[in-house]
């Protein structure tokens, strides 16, 4: 699904990994610069990763900070 707000192209997803799904979003701006926000959070099942993809979307292009993950996903190097 591709929707339009405020003048950028939005693209959310949902990833399958294992059991879980991995929220994501591409972004277009109307003057062509593509962002991608990958593995924004973990979900149990792909409706949730999908509604927090949106809500992080929609806060990257109105410049507001981007909503917490109820799941942080971190590799054991980050907890040293």
């Amino acid at each position: 699904m591709i929707f339009y707000h405020h003048g950028a192209a939005v693209q959310p997803s949902a990833v399958r990994v294992g059991s879980a799904s991995v929220a994501r979003a591409l972004i277009q701006t109307n003057d062509g610069v593509t962002d991608s926000l990958l593995d924004l959070g973990l979900f149990a099942n792909r409706a949730a990763a999908m509604q927090f993809a949106i809500r992080s979307a929609l806060a990257y292009v109105e410049g507001r900070p981007m909503p917490p993950p109820l799941v942080k996903v971190f590799n054991s190097e980050d907890a040293l």
